[in-house]
């Protein structure tokens, strides 16, 4: 464990019991305020079979110090060794547990919601999936960053920018690790994408990159919930890449509007929220 503050935040890992292995949380909480906060959780790129906390450290940090929010970023298990749904079940004990520790944390638990990036994104829109068939949390909100929504890969772009490098047969390989039966390429809590479950579900603010294949399936699942009642927003943005969009600033800062918007509570400090606008400098986090 280790615990430190930098940037107006208390960060602090801290270990659970996960679905198979104990799993490391990585907690953000602002250092200071009279106000509950929500909770987010977070969840790492990495195609399902790489990737670590560190990884998400800038997005997370961001999205603490400027919603304000606490968030809890999960160090979720990795196929081969842990295929599906050990990631899935880890993200769902990481919430209860968020849940859990809400009030110790100055958070709200009746204001959650959950972000991701690459697999993350698909964890993050999985997970409120089993929150909704659950129904033992209530989640009010959903970012999914450049998301792996669809395992069967049969929604991709024709034409891709000249500098993108996302390589599809790794993708290929990588669900191949995770899902190892073909029968789990067809599983809501796998293949989002594929679902015909989606009512119910979280607003969502989904981020596409024009340089990425795949941002064909992100869109389409953003038309998907859209069809099923679900509000959804869904961008797609130039100038950086799939590996890099959790970082970039209109990312950023339209992922942290959003979590405002959806995730406020009965008192809106706008004063407050505009304070963090002016101070924040996402030069330094890019």
């Amino acid at each position: 464990m280790f615990i430190q503050t930098e940037l107006g935040l208390c960060i602090e890992d801290v270990q659970i019991v996960g679905h198979a292995q104990t799993i490391t949380l990585r907690s953000y909480r602002p250092a200071a305020g009279r106000f509950a906060v929500p909770i987010i959780l977070y969840f790492h790129g990495g195609a399902f079979t790489s990737g670590a906390l560190d990884d998400g450290d800038i997005t997370a940090s961001f999205i603490a110090k400027a919603t304000p929010a606490w968030v809890v970023s999960v160090g979720y298990s990795l196929a081969p060794q842990f295929p599906f749904p050990h990631a899935t079940e880890d993200g769902y004990r990481a919430l209860r547990w968020a849940v859990s520790e809400a009030r110790a944390q100055r958070a709200d638990q009746r204001r959650v919601g959950l972000a991701g990036h690459d697999a993350g994104g698909n964890l993050a829109t999985c997970v409120a999936a089993i929150a909704r068939d659950r129904s033992e949390v209530k989640i009010g909100a959903q970012v999914l960053i450049a998301p792996l929504l669809d395992p069967s890969m049969t929604r991709v772009a024709d034409q891709v920018d000249a500098h993108a490098t996302f390589d599809l047969g790794a993708c290929a390989r990588c669900y191949a690790e995770y899902l190892p039966s073909p029968m789990l390429r067809l599983h809501p809590y796998a293949a989002p994408i594929e679902s015909r479950r989606l009512w119910g579900l979280p607003p969502a603010l989904i981020c596409s990159v024009q340089s990425d294949r795949l941002h064909v399936e992100a869109e389409r699942y953003a038309s998907a919930l859209i069809a099923a009642g679900v509000p959804t927003e869904v961008t797609r943005y130039q100038g950086t890449s799939r590996q890099h969009a959790a970082h970039n600033d209109a990312t950023l800062r339209d992922m942290v509007s959003f979590f405002r918007k959806r995730l406020a509570g009965e008192r809106r400090h706008r004063s407050h929220n505009e304070r963090f606008d002016d101070e924040l400098d996402l030069s330094e986090n890019t």
